[in-house]
């Protein structure tokens, strides 16, 4: 994430009921000084190397056996796990719960040599269902299809990415405010031209609040008129230029609603 929101970073971890203990989804626990957080459990994807997890991308907590994330970031050569109800990875935190993944379901019209075409998106499979509890709790979802957000609509880009291009990956959860950009502003020949396509959604831009690497697989959230936090975007990829380059296009998400059947449907 960019430098340039150092002053409006929430350093909070996400928790989507307004009672403890409570099991509707996309509603926070409790709220901070600034009323703009949205619920949903965004957790750490961690890969195993050389005897330790690491971070390697975020992902969102869908169903109790199942994290939705990226797909740019699985590969079949790593064995994978998700940390949950997490807000700094460097220390064990009461209530957090590191949880193995037993199957990788990527889109099926997924090319990872060709990122531009969308689908970037995929199902991870818990090696067992977890418990909600007040600090891990499910991330709502959009209506299927037609949920399309309004250019300048608010929304919420979380994870432990970097903080800025080629700088350090943050122990803390980090969460900035993003303004949705519209498909005529994003697709403009400056911006994102043809690559940006209708299962995308385009978020910040030219300096403000950006994802950069890390943040991959996170969570655009977006709250809805009852206030419940929806998971409208998944992080896919940003500008060559750097994640806080003022002249960058909007950062690319990939759009959840176009999935929602799929992801509902709990594959075996």
């Amino acid at each position: 994430m960019s430098d340039s929101y150092r002053h409006t970073v929430i350093r909070a971890l996400l928790l989507p009921t307004l009672v403890a203990g409570a099991l509707s989804c996309g509603l926070p626990t409790y709220l901070p000084n600034l009323p703009r957080v949205v619920g949903g459990e965004d957790v750490s994807l961690q890969y195993s190397s050389k005897g330790q997890w690491r971070h390697t991308c975020g992902g969102s907590l869908t169903g109790q056996n199942w994290v939705l994330t990226a797909a740019h970031y699985i590969s079949s050569s790593r064995t994978y796990s998700v940390l949950l109800g997490q807000h700094c990875l460097a220390t064990h935190e009461p209530g957090s719960l590191a949880v193995k993944v037993s199957k990788l379901v990527v889109q099926e019209d997924w090319n990872s040599n060709q990122l531009s075409k969308g689908n970037d998106i995929a199902l991870l499979k818990l090696a067992n269902p977890i418990a909600l509890t007040d600090k891990i709790q499910l991330s709502c979802l959009p209506p299927a299809h037609g949920a399309i957000l309004p250019n300048n609509y608010i929304c919420y880009v979380t994870g432990w990415g970097r903080l800025q291009s080629n700088g350090a990956l943050p122990d803390i959860l980090q969460q900035g405010e993003l303004l949705a950009v519209d498909s005529a502003a994003c697709s403009q020949p400056g911006w994102w031209g043809r690559t940006v396509k209708t299962n995308m959604i385009c978020a910040g831009g030219d300096g403000v609040i950006s994802s950069c690497s890390g943040d991959s697989g996170g969570p655009l959230n977006c709250q809805a008129a009852n206030g419940q936090g929806q998971v409208h975007g998944v992080v896919s990829f940003g500008s060559s230029l750097g994640c806080n380059d003022y002249h960058k296009p909007p950062s690319v998400f990939t759009r959840v609603s176009s999935y929602v059947d799929q992801i509902n449907s709990d594959p075996p």
